[in-house]
């Protein structure tokens, strides 16, 4: 950077609701490579009632190498404390962290030269799943929890904020929210990005980007696979449903169907198989909750005070 340039500036926001791991994320992000010419700033969102985190941040901020923005957003909706990252924000680059995963040191380097070498508005990374040793043998080997992006037809057409840079100079970035109604229910980042890619925006993958999550025992399950599973499901029907109407959203609900109906016959015939078996099982649980949206049924709630108690 030659005399006279102006840095970039990168915020990351961790939105926290009730979570000791916080303490983990922070000091995690405390040891990132800092990208050369880049200035960070670290922005907490606390989505509790009372200003719960405020006391461990101030604390952790006497160990931080960079500055820390604690703003309270009391409503228990992720949408709302996603949303006070967005508008709180004014440097060039956001990006987004859950307050249960830790960085790994390059995390952010990698995310910040994909983006530069790509152009695009917003780049995404993998999660990768910590299993402890009391969690299903099936679970583990089959790795149901990492989280990566899906491609079709060779683009990535939707994201999600657990590990993400986004371009706030993008025309399809700025200004964007993230929706209200979903902020319980979880999928307000489905919705974002299928907005996002829907007005022409570009997402690409950091495949070294890496973050790192640990599954605790209340989401090692197969019923919290399929709730998500089904969720998720309901989210893309609702989604599928505000594109289409009449005929075409029946076809949509049909196709849901027949694909509910493949993924049920192909889990009994895979039942001696514990990972096929559960796979299939859990996509039928997906093609249920698209058919769940293209009618119009209202979402599960998973997050926020659901999830604490």
């Amino acid at each position: 950077m030659t005399a006279g340039e102006r840095s970039v500036r990168i915020d990351i926001g961790i939105c926290t609701y009730r979570r000791p791991e916080l303490q983990a994320t922070l000091e995690s992000l405390f040891r990132l490579a800092e990208p050369m010419g880049v200035q960070l700033r670290l922005i907490v969102a606390d989505n509790d009632a009372g200003p719960s985190a405020r006391a461990l941040v101030d604390e952790m901020r006497v160990h931080s190498p960079f500055p820390i923005h604690y703003v309270h957003c009391p409503e228990s909706n992720i949408s709302i404390a996603r949303n006070a990252c967005l508008a709180e924000s004014d440097a060039d680059y956001l990006a987004f962290i859950d307050d249960d995963e830790t960085a790994t040191p390059l995390w952010l380097a990698e995310l910040f030269s994909t983006l530069m070498h790509s152009g695009a508005d917003a780049v995404l990374g993998p999660v990768r799943a910590i299993y402890d040793g009391r969690s299903a043998g099936w679970m583990r080997k089959g790795d149901f929890h990492s989280t990566m992006p899906v491609w079709v037809d060779g683009r990535i057409r939707t994201g999600y904020t657990c590990n993400v840079l986004l371009d706030m100079r993008s025309p399809a970035v700025a200004g964007r929210r993230f929706a209200l109604s979903l902020g319980q229910s979880g999928g307000e980042d489905t919705h974002f990005f299928t907005g996002l890619t829907d007005d022409g925006g570009r997402i690409e993958f950091a495949r070294d980007a890496i973050i790192e999550e640990r599954v605790p025992e209340k989401r090692a399950s197969f019923s919290w696979l399929a709730k998500r599973r089904f969720r998720s499901g309901q989210t893309h029907g609702r989604i599928l449903a505000a594109k289409n109407t009449g005929l075409s959203r029946a076809r949509q609900t049909g196709l849901a169907g027949l694909k509910l109906v493949f993924c049920t016959a192909m889990a009994a015939a895979k039942a001696f198989s514990p990972i096929n078996r559960n796979r299939y099982v859990l996509r039928a649980a997906l093609h249920a909750g698209v058919v769940s949206g293209t009618l119009g049924m209202r979402e599960i709630r998973q997050y926020g005070a659901v999830e604490a108690a």
